[in-house]
């Protein structure tokens, strides 16, 4: 079966041949992907509190909002996957229709952020691993070897191919999205009853201002934004997605659609299990506290599980979608070359897997075991969700810069093409602003140090590489073909 065209897109070019395995896995694994890169259980149990305290319990409004402009930007995503499908995505979007220069950037900061969103489980997947057989989580050279561990098997199994990936990540996700989805309608069910010691649900709950309308709406958008980052993991596969230019387009829609619902239905449903100060004084095991006081020690321990779960998922995938943005970006020699070879075996990019599975491992020896440096790793980590808005933002641009000539020839291409997208830019952009106004020091310098790191490996792969990437010619859509033309 031929590939359907990009809904036969006028001046859409045709599709290089896939270097990796073409055809590999459909919409529906696809659509995980996206999702374990985001992490549903791990997100919940770091924002379960922090939201409820911010938002006053108006966090399910909150998190229903924030998905429209994460759906705006994933059809962005979608529609730039229709004229270009490649790993390197949102680099070469940016690159072939703004700037090469800051396409560039692009990459670097889309790599910074999965090897910073990866790496930002590994706090959470010791103790959550322990707890799940009853152990203590004090020992630092057991959250040592439980990360080395976890990071190796995922490292094996991402170079081993993306049919075996996706399988795993279903397998897992299963697993996970039933316990999480579960335990949130029990504990929903819990507080309607009434029980002792609950929140009970009043009209602040619908309300994105909370109870009494005192809520921080600016800090639950900025917990909102973070719990959605990862749901693009759909596209950087989409050299080994059926018809590539559109499902993974479709898969990031549905991903970001289905996360919504669990991060409501989660938030919703645990946040009034038991009393406000319980849950802020138990903020840092706040989903198995929640569990624990609907069922006991093994209700607990089954929460464990979902969280230890969601956390290996997010490696294995941070792992297979960070290894493909280096090799997108490797092929066009930005990235030393070899990172674009790919395994004849596997049909994946082997050494591209290889690297980054070695860095997030590196980094979590460092980060578990030099407690001088962990609260400057905690600051880079809490930028991670800063990325991500970041690299969207740019994404939603080049969508708009793209398709202009489609922007100014109809109603119906100016709302969808512009100025949805361009409103969703807005929002995102006044999210890193207000988050920046509110960093601490530490937080700033380190987006500063990002930044510049990025712009010394540009020179180097200007200079030093002698990237022909940047002397890519810009491309735009030609528009809608007039009608006596057809």
């Amino acid at each position: 079966m031929t590939e359907p065209s990009a809904t036969a897109l006028p001046g859409t070019a045709p599709a290089p041949p896939a270097r990796l395995e073409p055809d590999a896995i459909g919409v529906a694994q696809d659509t995980v992907i996206g999702m374990a890169t985001s992490a549903p259980a791990a997100v919940v149990a770091i924002t379960l509190a922090s939201l409820a305290a911010t938002a006053n319990y108006g966090g399910g409004p909150v998190l229903l909002i924030s998905a429209i402009p994460m759906l705006i930007i994933a059809n962005a995503y979608r529609r730039l996957n229709m004229w270009n499908a490649n790993s390197g995505a949102s680099f070469e979007w940016v690159g072939r229709s703004i700037n090469p220069y800051l396409g560039f950037l692009t990459g670097w900061l889309m790599i910074a952020g999965y090897v910073l969103g990866t790496l930002s489980g590994v706090e959470v997947l010791g103790p959550s691993v322990l707890a799940v057989f009853g152990s203590s989580a004090d020992s630092k050279w057991a959250n040592v070897a439980i990360a080395t561990a976890v990071g190796l098997v995922m490292l094996v199994i991402a170079v081993a191919g993306i049919r075996i990936t996706a399988r795993t990540q279903v397998g897992m996700a299963v697993v996970e999205y039933t316990i999480l989805v579960g335990i949130s309608i029990w504990g929903l069910v819990y507080v309607l009853g009434h029980h002792a010691g609950t929140v009970p649900v009043t009209s602040g709950w619908f309300s994105p201002t909370g109870i009494g309308g005192q809520g921080d709406l600016v800090g639950g958008f900025l917990i909102a934004v973070f719990a959605y980052s990862g749901w693009d993991g759909t596209i950087y596969v989409n050299e080994e997605v059926k018809h590539r230019r559109v499902n993974p387009g479709r898969a990031a829609l549905i991903a970001v659609a289905l996360l919504a619902i669990l991060y409501t239905l989660a938030q919703v449903g645990l946040q009034g299990v038991v009393s406000a100060k319980n849950l802020q004084d138990n903020s840092a095991d706040a989903m198995v506290y929640v569990a624990q006081s609907l069922g006991g020690s093994g209700w607990a321990k089954v929460m464990a599980l979902a969280l230890a779960l969601s956390v290996i998922a997010t490696v294995g995938t941070g792992i297979v979608v960070g290894a493909r943005i280096i090799y997108g970006m490797a092929s066009y020699r930005t990235l030393p070359e070899f990172l674009s070879n790919v395994s004849s075996r596997f049909r994946t990019p082997a050494a591209a897997s290889v690297l980054f599975g070695v860095v997030v491992i590196a980094l979590a020896w460092v980060y578990l075991l030099a407690t001088s440096v962990q609260n400057a790793f905690t600051y880079v980590v809490d930028l991670t969700g800063l990325l991500f808005a970041i690299f969207y933002v740019l994404t939603a641009i080049a969508s708009m810069v793209y398709y202009r000539r489609r922007v100014v020839s109809s109603a119906w291409d100016a709302f969808t093409l512009g100025l949805l997208p361009l409103a969703s830019a807005v929002f995102l952009v006044w999210m890193v602003v207000k988050s920046l106004m509110g960093a601490q020091g530490p937080e700033r310098w380190s987006m500063v140090g990002i930044v510049v790191a990025g712009l010394l490996l540009m020179l180097i792969a200007r200079f030093g590489l002698k990237s022909w990437f940047f002397q890519i010619q810009r491309e735009s859509d030609p528009g809608p073909v007039p009608a006596s033309t057809r």
